[in-house]
């Protein structure tokens, strides 16, 4: 038994402090968790871990719900719009000539148009606003067409529409024409559509410019039908109407390979088997 001494003794109305729980130190959490890992040696965790999950869990990138917002954005495609009012402005403005074919640089030369295929703009759409209004017969190129109804409104006044694709270095090309042939570069051939894209190009109520000829004029009859209009006499048709680019040339009259000379005015063109094959192919 102890002996019982002033130090065991308690002081008369002595208030003594509850016992408090001190926190673990550093070597009871090295106990309790690993003594190895980024913790244990002072380091930072790899990118996207919780340091306090980094024992062996799931970065917590991994635990979040997936949410598809950005999903396909690298394969999206960009179109600026026109519509058929200002198509057939620009037309009785005369700042487009209804007797020649109508593509995109013509109707980047309007200065209206400012398209940048490095911000992945691929060209025109055009809509049906102003379809009531338009009446000019015209051989239009565009790149999208947002509606059958625009299609419509451009075979009822006995027009032809195409729509054709052009990647991002043949659009360069296109925009400014003019800045392109003073570069002294060759034209480039165009590159084929997407495979996210073929679908669309080779449609022919799309009027395609891959699509067969045969469904395409059977498309024609079919839409003429349905909205109440008669088709003009392919035979009647003038020659503007018949004219087409070949799907790997970007310019009328101008083939693939072909060096323009402003300054001279002349056009050189390769004579090699092995480059006449290759802008061909």
């Amino acid at each position: 038994m102890q002996r019982v001494t002033l130090k065991n003794l308690p002081m008369p109305l002595e208030k003594t402090d509850k016992w408090k729980k001190e926190h673990p130190d550093e070597n009871t959490i090295k106990s309790i968790m690993s003594r190895k890992g980024p913790i244990s040696r002072n380091s930072l965790p790899p990118y996207g871990i919780d340091p306090i999950q980094a024992e062996g869990r799931l970065p917590w990138i991994l635990t979040v719900p997936k949410e598809p917002y950005y999903e396909g954005v690298e394969e999206a495609r960009q179109y600026l719009p026109i519509s058929l009012r200002t198509l057939q402005r620009l037309i009785d403005l005369r700042r487009i000539n209804p007797d020649k074919p109508v593509d995109l640089p013509v109707l980047c030369n309007t200065k209206l148009f400012s398209i940048q295929p490095d911000q992945r703009q691929f060209g025109l759409q055009l809509t049906d606003e102003g379809a009531d209004l338009f009446s000019t017969p015209i051989n239009l190129e565009i790149q999208w067409v947002a509606s059958e109804l625009a299609i419509a409104a451009i075979e009822r006044c006995g027009g032809v529409l195409t729509t054709r694709y052009f990647d991002p270095i043949s659009l360069s090309a296109l925009v400014d024409a003019k800045k392109f042939f003073e570069r002294g570069e060759p034209i480039p051939r165009c590159d084929t559509p997407p495979i996210n894209a073929i679908e669309y190009y080779t449609d022919p109520k799309q009027r395609g410019y891959l699509a067969n000829p045969d469904l395409i004029r059977e498309e024609r009859q079919r839409l003429a039908q349905k909205y109440g209009y008669k088709l003009p006499d392919s035979s009647k048709l003038s020659p503007l109407f018949h004219l087409r680019k070949d799907p790997r040339q970007i310019f009328y009259g101008l083939e693939p390979g072909w060096l323009i000379n402003l300054k001279d005015q002349t056009i050189l063109k390769p004579t090699d088997n092995k480059y006449q094959t290759f802008y061909h192919s």
